[in-house]
């Protein structure tokens, strides 16, 4: 028997790992497996959950249409398999590739726990279109500066890159079941079937993408793909987006920045809890846990801030303007430690990916890869008047805006700006 292993591939289509077991094998079994590793830190309404069984379900039944199944587990991976390996003969296990700290890990335990037993553990790239060491400087280091690895990414690039795999011509290649198992459900699992919030199109449509650039930022309008999170889990493909991202050159460049987040959390592991420039550490940050809580239930008393901070509470998603507004806040006027919104991040977005969420938390801090100055410090009431003008999303979001329930500001800009600065600078100078 050969196993493919689906983790945030979450389709049978365009499948880079799926494609390169059906094709060089015969009777290949499909597993997934609700990582209790992962899992056992989640609230049993956690949205992001549902949405994977909702997915996972789909794609059973596409395997069962063609007299296969996916097999569920439900446990820890290297428990799974130390199973697997006793009940079946396995030859093989293929899977797609991934670069966060906890995958590799997991990835190493299993791979050392075949390899005792002979069975090759097969890796694909499929959730990004250059991976690794594919995009490195000259002397073989890999850049720290997104500019120069843009440059590079797309002198690499060729049509090849870009192009499907025919997974489904492969079918005839999956392990015929007689007995087709049921679905393990969210309640076994310890979780609610509840469905919350709505859960995004995967499908783009052209007229977004080409007037991208025009409508990116302003937060009131759908002018964003809004696909984040059927990238995070692979229920489309990254193949596929780009090749329609090429029509708008701002979007593609959105999808280069993805490869390079990932790129970096491969080769900088540590940055997922450290700070990327090391001397960033050393900031005494305040963390006011009053501050924090005022943030977080989007009572600020800055309107920008606290339409952002209801609508990810609302729906798990913030639009991305606005997620670099809040994050500078929370870093810059209240001096809370951006691990501290990008842990409430994790538990909130829908779209939540590690690599691209510490990317851009520490870009807003000023300690991560190629981030903004530290003295750069937005002014919330100017990105008001730039981005929401009409104030239509504060108004959409923040109900009792314009009223005297709404709260004064828990801290004043101008102040709040010359400490975040006066405070970085003495921190980073530090010997």
């Amino acid at each position: 028997m050969v196993i493919f292993w689906h983790r945030r591939d979450l389709r049978t289509f365009d499948n880079a790992g799926l494609y390169k077991a059906l094709k060089n094998e015969r009777e290949v079994q499909p597993i997934f497996i609700f990582d209790t590793n992962i899992l056992e830190e989640l609230p049993e309404n956690d949205q992001r959950v549902l949405f994977i069984h909702k997915e996972i379900e789909s794609i059973k039944n596409e395997y069962q249409e063609n007299g296969s199944d996916l097999k569920v587990y439900h446990g820890k991976p290297i428990e799974i398999f130390k199973e697997l390996i006793s009940k079946y003969d396995i030859q093989k296990v293929y899977t797609n590739r991934d670069y966060e700290p906890y995958a590799k890990e997991r990835d190493k335990n299993i791979n050392d726990l075949l390899s005792e037993k002979s069975i090759d553990f097969i890796g694909a790239k499929d959730h990004v279109i250059f991976e690794k060491n594919e995009v490195l400087k000259d002397d073989g280091d890999p850049y720290r500066v997104y500019t120069p690895y843009m440059k590079t990414w797309k002198d690499k690039l060729n049509p090849f890159h870009l192009k499907s795999y025919p997974t489904r011509e492969y079918f005839d290649s999956l392990m015929k079941v007689k007995d087709q198992q049921q679905l393990i459900s969210l309640k076994e699992m310890g979780f609610k079937a509840e469905q919350l919030i709505d859960f995004p199109d995967r499908e783009v449509d052209n007229k977004t993408i080409e007037e991208y650039h025009d409508k990116r930022d302003i937060p009131s309008v759908r002018g964003t793909s809004r696909v984040s999170v059927h990238l995070r889990f692979g229920t489309i493909s990254i193949r596929e987006l780009a090749r329609q991202a090429q029509k708008n050159e701002k979007y593609f460049n959105e999808l280069i920045w993805r490869d390079f987040y990932q790129m970096i959390i491969y080769h900088f592991p540590k940055s997922a809890t450290d700070a990327f420039k090391e001397k960033y550490d050393n900031i005494p940050w305040s963390n006011n846990e009053d501050h924090f809580e005022a943030w977080c239930k989007g009572k600020t008393g800055y309107p920008i801030v606290d339409a952002g901070m209801r609508e990810l509470n609302q729906t798990g998603f913030m639009h991305n303007r606005v997620r670099m507004i809040v994050a500078s806040f929370l870093t810059k006027h209240l001096l809370i430690d951006w691990r501290w919104g990008e842990g409430y991040f994790a538990e909130k977005l829908l779209d939540y990916e590690l690599a691209s969420n510490v990317g851009g938390w520490q870009w807003a801090a000023s300690s991560g890869v190629d981030a903004q100055p530290y003295f750069r410090v937005f002014n919330p009431e100017s990105q008001k008047k730039k981005f929401d003008k009409d104030e239509k999303y504060i108004k959409q979001w923040v109900e009792e805006y314009g009223t005297e329930q709404y709260p004064d500001p828990i801290v004043n800009h101008k102040e709040a700006r010359e400490k975040a600065i006066s405070t970085y600078k003495e921190a980073v100078n530090q010997d």
